[in-house]
């Protein structure tokens, strides 16, 4: 077990007052407080070598936990153990093993060459020589960034950018990789091609990613287990599957018929779009069979194509939220 957090509760006291100019002067010499619960007894273990996904919605705790886990913060109570240590206890220990990418933060010197923000990574590490050629040599090879490393961050696009930003963070071989948002801003292709780097990453080095983002496409594209929190508790710990059988996952079925389409629907059988003849429909299979929808359209029209695809994630993740 790499990471194992049991029971952890953290919360903040946060100044509270009434607008007004006369409210404003009287909590200067008379501040009122409001307790904020981040986490509540959160329970969770990480194996070595996992990339897992931890979603929720903002304020749900999860930059509360990633600095817990980074020994940033000191839980109110409860155990956190990382390869064998408490983070907050033996930090100098700890940060040397772990990295961490914010995706609207930079751990790189915004005017100088990135090659030379890795040569004071590799002081602040005390990484060997030789060992620092190899680990450039297979980062600059991953993540193509062997014609950036003389160029100046601020002159680097947001995808240079972020390729640094990640290389820069593996450059002391850590154990464990934190990242927040690290597609954030980007387009879809170098999206892609950051996931693509990630997973090959992984599958190199077996190291372990914890992912915080609310972009959801990274989640399905690179993790294979999801931990959910929202109001400061775990509401789900499991993959994708189990994620959609847990929200009563959706299905949708698109139809091109031959002629105009019907406007066939039902309580449990909803029109998503309809553009001439072709229509989506959205419908829960658990209630009714994609089967029988099409045994009913097919006796009122003649079918030309059919397709039938999962509930989009963000809407299955957006409801689940909703409902609480």
């Amino acid at each position: 077990m790499l990471i194992d957090v049991k029971n952890v509760s953290k919360a903040f006291r946060v100044p509270v007052r009434d607008s007004g100019f006369k409210n404003a002067v009287s909590g200067f010499f008379h501040r009122k407080y409001k307790t904020y619960q981040a986490l509540d007894d959160v329970s969770f273990s990480i194996h070595k070598g996992q990339m897992v996904g931890y979603i929720g919605p903002n304020g749900a705790g999860k930059s509360t936990t990633i600095k817990i886990l980074s020994g940033i913060l000191i839980p109110d109570k409860g155990d956190c153990i990382i390869d064998g240590r408490v983070p907050w206890e033996d930090r100098k220990r700890h940060v040397s093993s772990i990295g961490v990418v914010f995706g609207q933060r930079s751990q790189l010197w915004w005017d100088i060459p990135a090659g030379d923000s890795f040569g004071i990574l590799k002081s602040i590490y005390r990484i060997d020589d030789s060992m620092y050629k190899k680990r450039m040599n297979d980062l600059c090879n991953l993540f193509d960034i062997g014609n950036l490393l003389e160029k100046p961050v601020r002159l680097m696009s947001l995808g240079q950018k972020m390729r640094c930003e990640v290389a820069a963070a593996l450059i002391h071989s850590p154990k464990i990789l934190f990242l927040d948002e690290p597609t954030i801003g980007l387009d879809t292709l170098t999206k892609i091609k950051m996931r693509e780097m990630l997973k090959e990453f992984n599958r190199q080095d077996d190291i372990t990613m914890i992912l915080t983002t609310h972009d959801l496409d990274d989640i399905e594209a690179l993790c294979s287990r999801i931990l959910m929190i929202d109001g400061g508790k775990i509401v789900f710990d499991g993959d994708m599957e189990q994620l959609k059988k847990r929200a009563n996952s959706k299905k949708r079925i698109a139809i091109e018929f031959v002629s105009e389409a019907p406007d066939f629907s039902t309580e449990q059988v909803k029109i998503v779009s309809k553009e001439e003849n072709r229509i989506v429909y959205e419908y829960d299979p658990m209630v009714v069979s994609a089967q029988e929808m099409l045994m009913r359209l097919v006796s009122e029209r003649r079918i030309e194509d059919f397709s039938v695809e999962n509930e989009p994630i963000e809407q299955l993740i957006s409801r689940m939220y909703r409902e609480g």
